[in-house]
């Protein structure tokens, strides 16, 4: 799945223990990883996520701490996401870390990569990119879940970066989709930003079908505008909540 491959790709250099914490709880509190869901491997993680075993078992070590995973011994063993996760897990909410200064400029980072790509791809997709396009839209429009809505969306942005036809675009992408993920889930929590999206999303895809350059620049942006206007809300509510 198009999730797993955010989730568990690379890690930057910095706090690289802290940051696989950030991230799995994130996914696991968001519900991009289900309950009693199997994780990789330890060896299996430290190769997909860069980093050494020892980093890898610190990282599990929090998490199971915490009580976002557990351990099975023996042959069929390995760690599981934790059931009822989000009742005990209120200190490590996607939004406790971050600010609105960080969201806006995770926008205007994300902005820049869609955008970008929306302008590539007017002049550069084929047809059966357009069929993609649509046949994700598509799926991402029927989706009823938080988790199937947040699953589809990245893999609608994915396969417009892709549709760039630039390999650079898609795999800032897919970097950036770590963060963006799991804020997105949240979003999905509730239907109030969904059908504006899916909305944007079919008329990107037109204006593309159209090679419309200029008004698929405009409609880029504006969809992930709309997803940083709301996450801001979001955020704003949330600490309102916390205090």
């Amino acid at each position: 799945m198009i999730t797993h491959a955010v989730i568990f790709a690379p890690i930057g250099q910095a706090s690289r223990s802290d940051q696989i914490v950030q991230r799995l709880a994130n996914a696991i509190i968001t519900g991009l990883l289900e309950p009693n869901e199997q994780l990789p491997n330890e060896t299996d993680l430290a190769k997909m996520m860069g980093v050494s075993h020892i980093t890898i078992r610190e990282a599990l070590n929090t998490l199971r701490a915490n009580e976002l995973i557990y351990t099975v011994r023996g042959r069929k063993g390995g760690s599981f996401v934790c059931e009822n996760v989000r009742a005990k897990s209120s200190g490590m909410h996607p939004f406790k870390s971050i600010s609105t200064d960080y969201l806006s400029d995770l926008g205007e980072m994300h902005s820049a990569i869609i955008s970008h790509s929306a302008r590539l791809a007017s002049r550069r997709v084929t047809e059966a990119d357009i069929a993609r396009l649509r046949e994700f839209v598509l799926v991402l429009k029927n989706a009823t879940t938080p988790e199937q809505k947040t699953q589809s969306d990245m893999r609608c942005l994915l396969a417009l970066a892709a549709s760039s036809h630039s390999a650079r675009l898609a795999n800032q992408e897919l970097q950036l989709q770590a963060e963006w993920a799991s804020l997105v889930a949240v979003l999905y929590r509730s239907n109030e930003v969904f059908p504006h999206v899916v909305t944007l999303y079919e008329a990107l895809i037109e204006a593309l079908a159209s090679h419309d350059e200029l008004n698929a620049m405009t409609l880029a942006n504006r969809l992930i505008d709309t997803f940083i206007f709301h996450l801001i809300d979001q955020k704003m509510k949330y600490t309102l909540s916390e205090g």
